[in-house]
């Protein structure tokens, strides 16, 4: 979404608060926005702003050790399934390089509950479970993702374990699934299924694969939308580009089920049914200096491709979350730490 450079903040902070926080897209970074005339050269502001005020409403979040339980629905390689393997187990991992996924994750342990508990740092691969056979279609509604996760919780061989305390679902189509609002609006969402369909509450997400359908939307800055002439794209750090994208939006979701699972913890806004979290504050914003048209300071390899944190053994690229300790979006490749 392209904001005018003369568009008012004023305004400019009224569209970022009306917009649904459950689905989530990165924005193509244009070279005039809003954010490009009201900082000018300033490079230090990565989301700040003394409009966001975001608050605790006394819900869950998820202190206990978070499991998250995966279903790859569709046809999936297994080098695709690797990378996004590694990416949530370098959550946890205490001997990446630095700047690391771990020190990425740091930003989500600094919210608590109403105890004063601290998100959980340690996260990890549950069981997973493969529906290669599209067992609900090709086009997915919103309420038919649930019906998804149903029959993964209650398949008659090996079902998913049913964890409501700490237990995330990662609903991952493929590059050939059509999800509502997919590309148009959203890349990924998250919510709680309803005991009414899948018998149990529990919170889950679902990202999409766009590499055939959008990548330009779901998989920038690894592909360039066609409305932008003149774009090159970045290169992608594990070679493919619909995955990379995947990943950026993996991490936004499963930082976001952490600090609001049920939709009643950390969010802005006054609307829970379309709550700011501390992911959207930071869409676009990737390195030091990030915001309106610019990601922010990234890392180039030898190879070539751009990147701003390390897993176990792969290269992520993977957007900043909101801190509300100092009050802007941190990641852990700042320049300043």
């Amino acid at each position: 979404m392209r904001y005018p450079a003369f568009l008012p903040l004023a305004v400019l902070i009224l569209i970022v608060f009306i917009s649904p926080a459950i689905g989530w897209r990165p924005w193509p970074h244009n070279k005039t926005e809003a954010y490009d005339s009201i900082y000018g050269g300033s490079k230090k502001y990565e989301g700040s702003s003394e409009f966001v005020h975001l608050k605790y409403h006394m819900g869950p979040v998820l202190t206990a050790n978070i499991t998250v339980h995966t279903i790859w629905y569709g046809i999936w390689q297994r080098n695709q399934k690797k990378i996004i393997r590694e990416f949530i187990n370098s959550i946890s991992a205490v001997d990446s390089k630095h700047p690391s996924v771990s020190g990425w994750w740091k930003t989500v342990q600094l919210y608590t509950d109403q105890t004063g508990a601290n998100i959980s740092r340690t996260l990890r691969l549950g069981e997973e479970k493969n529906d290669r056979f599209y067992s609900h279609g090709k086009r997915l509604t919103r309420l038919s993702i649930q019906s998804v996760i149903k029959s993964a919780v209650t398949a008659r061989t090996k079902p998913l374990p049913v964890n409501p305390k700490s237990g995330l679902y990662l609903l991952l189509t493929s590059d050939d699934v059509y999800v509502q609002d997919f590309c148009g609006q959203v890349c990924g969402f998250h919510y709680f299924t309803f005991p009414s369909i899948v018998g149990y509450t529990l919170p889950y997400a679902w990202v999409g694969n766009s590499a055939k359908l959008c990548p330009g939307v779901c998989a920038y800055p690894f592909a360039v939308p066609d409305y932008i002439p003149g774009l090159k794209p970045l290169k992608s750090p594990n070679g493919d580009v619909g995955i990379d994208g995947m990943v950026s939006v993996i991490g936004h979701e499963i930082a976001e089920l952490a600090s609001n699972p049920l939709v009643n913890a950390w969010y802005a806004g006054q609307d829970p049914s379309f709550p700011v979290e501390i992911a959207d504050l930071c869409e676009g914003i990737y390195g030091t200096g990030g915001g309106g048209s610019y990601t922010g300071q990234l890392f180039n390899g030898e190879d070539g491709a751009t990147f701003n944190m390390n897993g176990i053994r792969r290269r992520f690229l993977v957007q900043w979350l909101w801190n509300h300790v100092v009050n802007y979006c941190t990641g852990p490749n700042a320049l300043d730490q």
